[in-house]
């Protein structure tokens, strides 16, 4: 059975948060390309997300390390001649190099996929995704040290 983690990005809090999506959930992955959109209650054993919400896949990484480029068809794996993103970053301008990518299908050779939360159209509340254990500032962090010094 194929594990995944899925990195699930918020838009609207500009916060992501990370899952882990096992057997059944990761086994409905399976087939999906990069674009699709597919309902949030497709994986609801992983995520808790009210009604409407959609999930948008936007790419993703093989167990190589190898990024999945929206330019190739299908679960493959290839050289190709990239100028630019997803896959290489050129220093120069005109710069081209063959680096292996993957095909824009998930298959169970891939570890990580990349998502964004697509929010029905009349939502007006708070963002959905909240990360537990926010990022303390440095100064809540400089006071701790002095209390516990």
């Amino acid at each position: 059975m194929p594990t995944f983690k899925l990195v699930l990005s918020d838009p609207r809090s500009g916060k992501s948060k990370q899952l882990e999506v096992k057997d059944e959930a990761a086994q409905r992955l399976i087939g999906l390309r990069i674009g699709d959109v597919f309902d949030a209650q497709l994986i609801k054993e992983i995520i808790d997300l009210p009604q409407g919400f959609k999930i948008k896949i936007t790419g993703g990484t093989g167990y190589d390390g190898a990024p999945m480029h929206p330019g190739i068809e299908g679960p493959v794996k290839k050289y190709a001649l990239l100028s630019g993103e997803p896959g290489f970053r050129p220093k120069k301008r005109g710069l081209r190099v063959r680096r292996l990518i993957r095909g824009n299908t998930i298959s169970d050779q891939i570890v990580q996929v990349n998502a964004v939360l697509v929010y029905p159209e009349n939502w007006d509340k708070e963002p959905v995704i909240q990360v537990s254990g926010e990022a303390k500032s440095a100064e809540a962090k400089a006071e701790e040290k002095a209390e516990a010094a």
